[in-house]
C-alpha cells in the first residue's frame, strides 16, 4: 500500500533523529490532575470507553470509532454516553450526559485503518449541559503549522481507565497529507486521547489518537490534521438541531355574519 509504503520510508529517515520517548506515568498529584482535568474519559452504555477532551463549555472531542458500537456501524444511543472530565479515581472535576454526537461524515466506520479513515476519524459531542470554564479550563486547538518534534499525551487505556496518564514526551515523526504518524505509547482506551503540541505556554491540541500499528516491528499511533475537520464537525452538530415546528392557527377577525380569515404562523 503507498501510504504504508511513504511510512516506512519516513521511519527509516526519522529514526535517526528521535530519541528515546518516557514511559506513560499516571497523573498522581492534585497538581498534575488540575492541570489536565479537560481531558476524560467517556463511557459508552457503561460498555465501552474513550478518552476524549473538553474544547469549548459545551464541545468535547474524540475519535470517530468510538462512537460506533464494536464492530459495527451502528451509533451508540446519545443517551447512553456520558462524559468525565479529569477522572480521577472515581472522583471527576465535572460529569455530563451527551445532547447531541457527531462522527466525521465522511469517516467509514467499517473500513480499515487507511490514510482515508485517519484523516477523518474525529467526533465531536455536545454535552447536555456547559461546564463552567472556571471549574474546568478547556483546551484549544493548534492552528499553526504542525512541523515533526516533540509532542504529548494525556489518555485513559486498558489497565488505567480510572486516571489519567501522561506521556510527557514523545515525538510526532512524519505528515502525510491531514495524517500525522507518532511515537507515542497508546493502548486499546487511548482512541480520542489529544495529541498536545510543547509550544506556547499551555499545550494546544494538534490531534487525536485515531489507532495504531506495527512497522518493522515497531509500534506507531497515527492522528489527523484537525481543524478543518472541527470546522465540519461544528457544522454537522447544527445540522442535527431540529427546526421548531410551525403550527398554523387562525385567528377569527370580524363579527359572526362578516368573518375573514387571518392566518398567523407560531414557532
Amino acid at each position: 500500500m503507498k501510504w504504508v509504503t511513504g511510512i516506512i520510508l519516513a521511519i527509516l529517515v526519522a529514526s535517526s533523529a528521535t530519541g528515546q520517548t518516557t514511559q506513560l506515568r499516571e497523573l498522581d498529584t492534585d497538581y498534575s490532575a488540575q492541570i489536565w482535568k479537560a481531558v476524560g474519559r467517556i463511557d459508552f452504555a457503561n460498555r465501552a470507553m474513550c478518552s476524549g477532551t473538553l474544547i469549548a463549555k459545551d464541545l468535547v472531542l474524540t475519535a470517530a470509532h468510538c462512537l460506533y458500537q464494536p464492530g459495527t456501524d451502528k451509533l451508540w444511543p446519545t443517551e447512553s454516553i456520558v462524559f468525565r472530565a479529569g477522572l480521577r479515581n472515581g472522583q471527576a472535576a465535572a460529569t455530563r450526559g451527551v445532547q447531541a454526537a457527531a462522527a466525521h461524515a465522511q469517516y467509514l466506520p467499517n473500513e480499515p485503518l487507511t490514510e482515508h479513515n485517519v484523516a477523518h476519524d474525529v467526533a465531536l459531542l455536545r454535552l447536555s449541559e456547559p461546564i463552567s470554564s472556571f471549574e474546568v479550563p478547556p483546551f484549544y486547538l493548534h492552528d499553526e503549522r504542525v512541523r515533526p518534534g516533540p509532542v504529548s499525551v494525556v489518555s485513559y487505556g486498558r489497565g488505567r481507565s480510572n486516571v489519567q496518564s501522561r506521556q510527557k514526551e514523545c515525538q510526532m515523526l512524519e505528515r502525510f497529507d491531514d495524517v500525522f504518524l507518532f511515537d507515542c505509547n497508546v493502548t486499546f482506551g487511548s482512541s480520542g486521547a489529544p495529541v498536545f503540541s510543547h509550544l506556547n505556554g499551555r499545550g494546544r491540541i494538534i490531534s487525536v489518537v485515531s489507532g495504531m500499528m506495527q512497522i518493522q516491528g515497531e509500534r506507531r499511533s497515527v492522528g489527523m490534521h484537525l481543524p478543518e475537520r472541527v470546522i465540519e464537525l461544528k457544522k454537522q452538530l447544527r445540522l442535527q438541531i431540529a427546526p421548531p415546528e410551525a403550527v398554523a392557527r387562525r385567528l377569527k377577525v370580524g363579527n359572526a355574519r362578516n368573518r375573514s380569515g387571518a392566518k398567523f404562523v407560531r414557532p
